[in-house]
């Protein structure tokens, strides 16, 4: 990488003498206490651990390298620097072949890890403590799982930084002890609308990892395609967009191994019964109603989907739960993560109304409405998906659903078990409390807040809304369900309104056990390989800091967003440099100019 002259000179300054300022890591750590006795040079750092034969050494030990290798490769120099806050006494010059003393060195890494066998799993241990000390020449960390130990990496990652020459600093002594606020802190990510290749998910996956998000929420499928191969039923790939946009087992495999080596779970959602017209169409017609139908039918009172293409599975014929039983079952072998999503999400009545049976359930007793048939769903389907026989042997097996099950105004089910997990997605907070008020573990996804798909503006075509001028009777520019532009969901979710987002805000302390933790989702309508990073990064490390230490100051109380903007300006070019195709947030000058493009100067968070 180039950078400026200007920008050099601080960094030798680091080195050399004067002034030196603090880097700080995204997402913050929970306490970082710094050192005043100058920087620390960083040499050739041996790894020393306590692994006694457990299964996870070599994953530490690949973990570190990478880190490691990442450091030296890239010869850091921070791009959003701080005013300078730090004075150190001159370092006397002189030939240049004077010994340094030896603690200004830093030559290993001594890791202690409490469990090393641990599983990567829902609530498992991710602290770590990080102490480089003025008189020592190794850094130690502590870590009770491995799990902990990665994230420990990724932060004296961002910690080592060039001295402006050859060389590499630790700008000072510090000490930094660190845990998640939150156990869930993920991406959502949907191959169902556009293809994403291997190659791009891994790419998303390391900027989680860098992140310290812990799950990609894969949204495989969905009406528009079915892009993942089946041994039990091939021909639902006849469904992918072509041959060369599917994933074979050995590509989930692969994707799986790659977030596991690097702390990130993967759960997979196959939607249903909602959204389910390619694939399952494959299989059996008859498990599939309305797909012959017109989705918006020119008349949105009669709609039979949310967008094109329709198709839902028939929830009253008994093929369909072998059918699901036989998808489930083989995808349980593949995706061995403890929580698996099975959607839920945006049931359309009128679809139903296209399938006989289903007609003949209604009119077998008058009184039955969509509430009871999609008790009916519920009742029938959640045995399939608990049953030790169809989960991959695991016993600790959790469902997730979109809060639509218990929360939809036309077909909610009656009474949905307590185990289920709820995606909230909906009128944000106020969906969170709804849903832990009545007992539920939720993972919260507001999309007033969290969608990243939001404010692109519509994409179906021939839509004449857009034909402002000609059609006054429309209210301009909003439609689409009280969004701007034509985007249901507007505005565009900034990385501001994202870290701005109070999700607990409300709740009583039993409510808030309730939670989680966070998911960013980007829906794929307007996503493929091209935009996918650009999307997503970084305005996901807002999310990771969010569901990591909170977007307030510990001891103040108030929202660090000035504390956070160098950070994140400075983590962006971080994630370009380590290959990971983040948006550009503001002009270089505001990156280059700590504050200069602040709206509002908060003198007490910059002094």
């Amino acid at each position: 990488m180039r950078f400026t002259e200007t920008l050099t000179a601080i960094v030798v300054g680091l080195a050399a003498s004067a002034e030196a300022v603090k880097v700080n890591p995204l997402p913050a750590p929970q306490s970082v206490t710094w050192g005043e006795s100058g920087p620390k040079n960083v040499g050739w750092l041996e790894l020393r651990t306590d692994a006694r034969g457990s299964k996870n050494q070599r994953l530490v030990r690949d973990a570190f390298d990478r880190a490691y290798s990442t450091a030296r490769k890239l010869q850091w120099v921070p791009q959003a620097i701080e005013e300078p806050i730090l004075k150190y006494p001159e370092i006397p010059t002189g030939t240049g072949n004077e010994k340094r003393e030896a603690s200004s060195w830093l030559s290993g890494v001594d890791l202690k890890i409490a469990d090393w066998d641990a599983e990567l799993k829902h609530g498992v241990d991710e602290s770590y403590d990080i102490k480089i000390e003025a008189s020592s020449n190794s850094i130690k960390i502590n870590a009770e799982t491995v799990w902990g130990a990665l994230h420990a990496f990724t932060t004296l990652q961002q910690l080592i930084i060039s001295d402006g020459k050859q060389g590499l600093i630790i700008e000072q002594p510090v000490e930094i002890k660190d845990e998640p606020n939150f156990p869930y802190r993920g991406l959502m990510l949907d191959s169902g609308r556009n293809f994403i290749t291997v190659a791009k998910i891994k790419e998303q996956i390391d900027g989680l990892a860098l992140s310290k998000l812990n799950i990609l929420h894969w949204h495989i499928t969905d009406s528009q395609s079915w892009p993942i191969h089946l041994d039990k039923y091939p021909q639902v790939t006849k469904d992918a967009y072509s041959p060369r946009e599917v994933y074979s087992n050995r590509d989930v495999a692969d994707i799986i191994a790659y977030a596991h080596a690097r702390g990130v779970r993967v759960i997979p959602e196959i939607d249903m019964p909602g959204h389910s017209a390619s694939g399952w169409q494959q299989i059996d017609e008859s498990i599939v109603t309305c797909v012959d139908s017109w989705w918006s039918n020119d008349d949105w009172p009669k709609h039979t989907a949310v967008q094109p293409n329709p198709g839902q599975l028939d929830v009253i014929n008994e093929k369909t739960y072998d059918v699901v039983t036989d998808v489930y079952r083989e995808l349980s072998g593949r995706f061995t993560d403890d929580f698996f999503h099975v959607g839920g999400d945006e049931l359309q009545p009128n679809c139903f109304n296209f399938s006989l049976p289903i007609r003949q359930w209604f009119a077998e007793d008058p009184s039955r409405t969509y509430h009871d048939l999609n008790q009916h769903w519920v009742d029938t389907a959640m045995p399939i998906f608990t049953d030790e026989k169809n989960t991959g042997g695991r016993k600790d097996r959790r469902i997730i659903m979109w809060e639509d099950v218990v929360l939809s105004h036309d077909s909610s089910a009656h009474n949905v078990p307590k185990d289920i997990i709820m995606q909230a997605w909906n009128n944000g907070s106020d969906h969170v409390n709804k849903l832990t008020g009545m007992g539920y573990d939720v993972i919260v996804s507001s999309a007033d807040f969290l969608y990243l798909d939001c404010g692109h503006g519509g994409y179906v075509t021939n839509d004449a809304r857009y034909n402002v001028q000609e059609n006054p009777d429309w209210e301009h520019p909003n439609f689409n369900y009280g969004g701007t532009g034509g985007s249901w969901c507007a505005p565009y979710n900034t990385w501001q309104r994202i870290y701005m987002y109070d999700f607990t805000r409300g709740l009583t302390d039993e409510q808030k056990e309730k939670v989680l933790g966070v998911a960013v989702t980007l829906f794929g309508e307007q996503v493929d390989d091209t935009v996918v990073s650009s999307k997503v990064w970084p305005r996901a490390a807002a999310a990771g800091e969010l569901a990591w230490s909170g977007n307030r100051d510990p001891e103040t109380g108030k929202k660090r967003a000035t504390y956070m903007t160098q950070r994140i300006l400075n983590f962006r070019e971080y994630l370009l440099a380590v290959g990971v195709e983040a948006a550009p947030l503001v002009p270089k000058y505001c990156l280059q100019h700590p504050h200069a493009c602040d709206l509002y100067y908060d003198q007490d968070a910059v002094e």
